[in-house]
């Protein structure tokens, strides 16, 4: 006859010790329990798949929006006034955030596969809500400034969607482990049917998810057109200052058929290249005319324009992050760039044989030259010696001023009809990625309209437009587009179709194995017909003379439950070794 201390030797669980520890700062065995998680806990554990979820989201959106990274800088700028790569921060913070959110989650469902508490340390649940608040702040910021960056979620999907659809079937597959844990170990109860009806809708939903894909990669090989021609958008601007001739010269090295360029008119009718209203972030204007920094570009006159260094600022700033593979020839170059008027720009055009995208900015009403800036572009045309057939224009201006520059393409920057497109006049379109869709690109092409998509940087939307039929695209990477001789991924619609039945059917036999696996003693004690059962009471009658951690568990659990109900403290326990069974003398337990 023996105590009921020899039960409390354990043996040492080092790996659930590790998890409760860090999860939940629970690192010695008498601090853990097995017991169901409370309401408060299991409210933080949701909260906690929420903030991965959304982080999740936010990862991807910043992961496609790096094709336009730089025009959320210039965004930044134009409110702040100061150039800065905001979105280093942004990027550190994601990934920090999300790398710790992950792996909470991990440590949670490690939780729920091993039966223990959920028990979140309050340290992580200050960090797991500082999260979701800055997420959600940082959402809310991009929707404030950035609100059209939100289309490239949908356009990202045209290239991503399959592949997405694998891992979300993997998840999915791999979470019936714990789903059919939780359902199937336990007695019946309303929540776990809703548990288990959720998981059925889910599963269901991404297996049928390929239905609604529209990708334009997914084609006969045959049926791809020819590689899309690229337009260096303000020259090369990653590897030179924008707008300068040192950058338009890189952009023909990296295989730019034609060039883009941003054109102002100067107080004394002479074209320049500029984008910003103010020459503030791409010239030393500060040290020059510190007076009139903040001045309209357009109103000062070509040789104060020509006095400005426009190459220093690339070097100084490095917005991207390209300043040390320079050599140092090439950054003496660059430091000594000024500002580029238009002719200079389309006698290099007209040398490399290349055709001219031009973006004119009408000046305001006040300028002197407000009635005369299409001449002033014509005169240019003509002074550089290039063929008026290669230049289009595309002017943000009323269709009044849109036939006033004669002899040159006429190209608009919205979305029009086939209709609209004849009635006025225009050989071509240039679209933004998010406004040209499949269906509307092989509508213009089959009316011989051009097509020109911008901006173009990264080799993933470059595919999908390629696929699309797209004839030229608007790039700040012509260095990188070129490194792209065939779409990322190309695939009939037969194999893809073959992939993607044969995933769901995979998954669902895997998801159908692993519930009848789990399901495994519930069916045996049905047939048996054991109605009402303890779990504790089948784990101990599944081993016979064979001592493990778990029959010492039960053990534990099945004496301080009888204890519970009603022993006193002076009741004696005993154990016979012969067969593992434990017994107290008044009768409460034996076996």
């Amino acid at each position: 006859m023996v105590k009921h201390q020899p039960l409390q030797v354990y043996e040492k669980q080092v790996f659930v010790s590790f998890v409760t520890g860090i999860y939940g700062c629970r690192w010695k065995r008498y601090q853990r329990s097995q017991d169901d998680s409370s309401g408060w806990e299991c409210a933080w554990f949701l909260v906690l798949c929420s903030s991965f979820l959304l982080l999740l989201f936010w990862a991807y959106f910043w992961l496609v929006a790096q094709n336009d990274f730089n025009d959320f800088n210039w965004l930044v700028y134009n409110r702040s006034g100061e150039w800065r790569d905001e979105t280093i921060p942004i990027i550190t913070c994601t990934t920090v955030g999300f790398s710790y959110i992950t792996f909470l989650l991990i440590l949670a469902l490690f939780h729920v596969s091993l039966g223990q508490q959920l028990n979140l340390y309050w340290v992580h649940k200050i960090g797991v809500l500082a999260t979701l608040l800055t997420t959600i702040s940082g959402v809310v910021s991009v929707d404030d400034i950035w609100r059209d960056e939100w289309d490239i979620l949908l356009v990202s999907l045209q290239s991503t969607a399959p592949f997405l659809h694998i891992g979300a079937l993997a998840t999915v597959t791999a979470m019936s482990w714990l789903v059919a844990g939780y359902v199937v170990r336990k007695e019946r109860s309303n929540i776990q049917m809703m548990v288990l009806l959720i998981y059925i809708v889910i599963l269901v939903a991404v297996c049928l998810a390929p239905l609604t894909f529209t990708c334009p990669c997914i084609m006969d090989r045959h049926s791809l057109k020819q590689r899309p021609d690229i337009v260096g958008r303000r020259g090369a601007p990653m590897l030179a200052p924008e707008n300068t001739m040192v950058s338009f010269n890189r952009a023909l090295q990296h295989g730019a058929s034609s060039l883009e360029a941003d054109v102002t008119i100067s107080v004394d009718g002479v074209p320049f290249l500029m984008r910003d209203h103010t020459l503030r972030r791409t010239t030393d204007v500060r040290k020059v005319f510190p007076a009139r920094q903040y001045e309209d570009a357009s109103f000062f006159n070509w040789t104060e324009i020509r006095s400005l260094n426009a190459g220093q600022w690339f070097l100084e700033t490095d917005p991207y992050w390209t300043v040390k593979t320079l050599t140092g020839k090439e950054r003496s170059r660059i430091g000594n760039q000024t500002v580029c008027s238009l002719v200079e720009m389309l006698r290099l055009a007209s040398r490399a044989n290349s055709s001219a995208l031009l973006n004119i900015r009408k000046p305001p009403p006040e300028h002197p030259r407000y009635r005369s800036w299409f001449m002033d572009t014509l005169w240019a045309v003509q002074k550089a010696g290039i063929s008026q057939k290669r230049v289009r224009t595309v002017t943000w201006t009323p269709d009044t001023d849109r036939g006033r520059v004669r002899g040159l393409k006429q190209t608009a920057s919205e979305k029009l009809s086939v209709e609209e497109i004849r009635q006025r006049g225009i050989t071509s379109l240039t679209l933004h990625y998010s406004k040209a869709s499949h269906k509307d690109i092989q509508e213009y092409l089959a009316n011989n309209v051009s097509v020109t998509v911008y901006p173009v940087n990264e080799p993933w939307l470059y595919s999908i437009l390629w696929c699309s039929g797209v004839p030229s695209v608007s790039s700040d990477a012509p260095q990188v587009l070129r490194k792209v001789p065939y779409p990322i991924w190309l695939m009939s619609r037969n194999a893809y179709n073959f992939i993607w039945i044969t995933s769901d059917l995979v998954s669902l036999a895997i998801v159908i194995g692993i519930f009848c696996f789990q399901n495994y003693h519930m069916i045996r004690w049905r047939i048996s017909g054991m109605q009402n059962y303890n779990p504790e009471q089948i784990m101990l009658s599944a081993v016979t003379r064979r001592s493990s951690r778990e029959v010492n568990i039960m053990k534990e659990k099945l004496i301080f439950s009888e204890l519970n109900n009603g022993l006193s403290s002076t009741d004696e326990l005993s154990l016979y070794p012969d067969n593992g069974y434990a017994r107290y003398s008044h009768g409460g337990l034996s076996r």
